[in-house]
């Protein structure tokens, strides 16, 4: 058995090469062999979100609080609040992020293959997200 205890690792900045906007990094577990799962908590602020990637295996994320938006590539935008489940499969282009309006936390989780687990593709242009953001906005307000 082994306890990690919360806090014994540093928060970190989400990278601008993978993220836009405010976005912190809590990691819980990384990879040990022979278990190739790690997971993190991932604070988005409003408007945060990542670039489009894809993991080798899948990533399944836990929305723990929020507003979250998630999209497949050519798939329509998704609303997902606290609770829900979303499971990206593997080479499966996508993004997620907050809404506009509303900060996001997400327990994420993926398994590596050969040590590597995401591509990290381009980012997501603002007018891409206001675009979409705003449809969804007004979907949930009727």
């Amino acid at each position: 058995m082994k306890i990690q205890r919360a806090g014994s690792q540093p928060s970190g900045k989400g990278p601008a090469e993978w993220f836009t906007g405010a976005v912190r990094i809590d990691p819980l577990y990384g990879v040990e062999a022979p278990n190739a799962m790690a997971g993190n908590i991932v604070t988005f602020e409003p408007g945060a979100r990542t670039a489009w990637h894809t993991y080798l295996l899948g990533q399944t994320l836990i929305i723990m609080a929020g507003r979250c938006l998630v999209q497949k590539q050519d798939g329509p935008l998704e609303t997902v609040l606290s609770g829900d489940v979303v499971r990206f499969g593997p080479g499966e282009k996508h993004w997620h992020g907050a809404s506009a309006e509303t900060a996001m936390t997400d327990l994420a989780t993926q398994e590596s293959l050969d040590g590597k687990a995401v591509d990290w593709l381009e980012q997501v242009s603002d007018p891409h997200y206001a675009a979409r953001a705003n449809n969804t906005l007004k979907d949930h307000r009727s």
